[in-house]
């Protein structure tokens, strides 16, 4: 097994990681009081209680249920800041987060009340804690890619704020195939294309989103395993996945931690990483998510530092940077 105390002190990055997603039940009750918002619970404890889903589409009805108390700039702000202070604890220093826009401007809330919000809690975490952040705008595939596109001129005065764009919510039924001309248009403006396929989905949204929409990382990817040739493609090209064990878990794409494929398919020589997704929702953050999958699948200390370093390999940080975390994770695993 790998060392607890390993996990904690190593330096990581997040790859897949929702904002909206770190929500946790005290902050959703503190602001749901504040705007005076009668929630469907009785409590906190209530609301953590209702944290069981059946599959993705049980999780993001309460998703969105729950992101409906974020209405002004510092609400975005807390939310942001609660989510950087956890990076600290589990000495996250690079994080690369999904924002979904269209949460929040269907409610009539735009990007000049959540930009400004999280921008501020971004650059305090640079100034105090060191940790680097880059947005990701995504994209919600239940609805119409003219949405999706609009949503993409609507973000046009923060465009310098995004590193790049995603493609994220219900996977049934919205193939990537129905945002082929939006992620075109992303990248004819020098955005980096991330896309969720292959949890729920079929390998072949995989490959969808690889040929149409010409992504440079797979988030999720785990069903990817059934078909033989996208599993040659992943590895000699070396495309990274952006696995998340404990929303696997809690979603029912797997039945038991110790039925998850993440390890055989790091063995196997793919670019995995471990991320936490949703983790209020989940019920743990990146390190808890590491704790799982050692009690699980007994990963060994050497794992545990390959999966630690793909998360740099695959950020879109620059190659220095890279480097340098790199080499600081060498030298612990060296002290150990």
């Amino acid at each position: 097994m790998a060392s607890n105390d390993l996990i904690r002190y190593l330096p990581k990055a997040e790859l897949h990681l929702h904002i909206e997603g770190t929500l946790e039940p005290e902050l959703m009750w503190q602001l749901a009081n504040k705007h005076d918002i009668v929630l469907p619970y009785e409590s906190v404890e209530a609301i953590r209680a209702a944290y069981q889903f059946e599959d993705l589409q049980s999780f993001l009805d309460l998703y969105y249920q729950g992101a409906d108390v974020l209405r002004d700039e510092d609400d975005f702000y807390q939310l942001m800041w609660a989510y950087l202070l956890k990076c600290k604890e589990d000495n996250v220093v690079h994080t690369e987060m999904m924002v979904d826009p269209q949460t929040h401007t269907h409610r009539g809330v735009g990007f000049e009340v959540f930009m400004p919000g999280f921008k501020r809690a971004i650059k305090q975490a640079k100034k105090e804690l060191g940790i680097s952040c880059y947005l990701i705008l995504s994209f919600l595939r239940h609805l119409p890619e003219e949405d999706a596109l609009q949503t993409l001129e609507e973000a046009k005065e923060y465009y310098d704020d995004f590193i790049a764009v995603g493609l994220d919510s219900s996977e049934l039924g919205n193939p990537p195939s129905k945002f082929e001309n939006v992620f075109a248009r992303a990248k004819s403006l020098g955005f980096k294309c991330v896309a969720h396929a292959g949890e729920e989905g079929p390998p072949e949204y995989v490959w969808q989103a690889l040929n149409l929409l010409q992504v440079e990382r797979i988030d999720h990817g785990v069903r990817s395993a059934e078909d033989p040739v996208l599993m040659r493609k992943l590895v000699e090209n070396q495309i990274p996945l952006t696995v998340c064990p404990q929303s696997n878990l809690k979603l029912n794409v797997v039945d038991e931690m110790s039925q998850h494929n993440i390890l055989k398919l790091l063995d196997d020589g793919l670019l995995v990483t471990v991320n936490a997704d949703d983790p209020s929702y989940f019920g743990a953050y990146i390190n808890g998510n590491f704790e799982s999958l050692d009690r699980a699948l007994d990963m060994s200390d050497k794992q545990l530092v390959k999966l630690v370093k793909n998360s740099f390999f695959a950020s879109f940080l620059p190659e220095d940077e890279k480097e340098y975390w790199l080499a600081l994770i060498d030298k612990a695993f060296a002290s150990k």
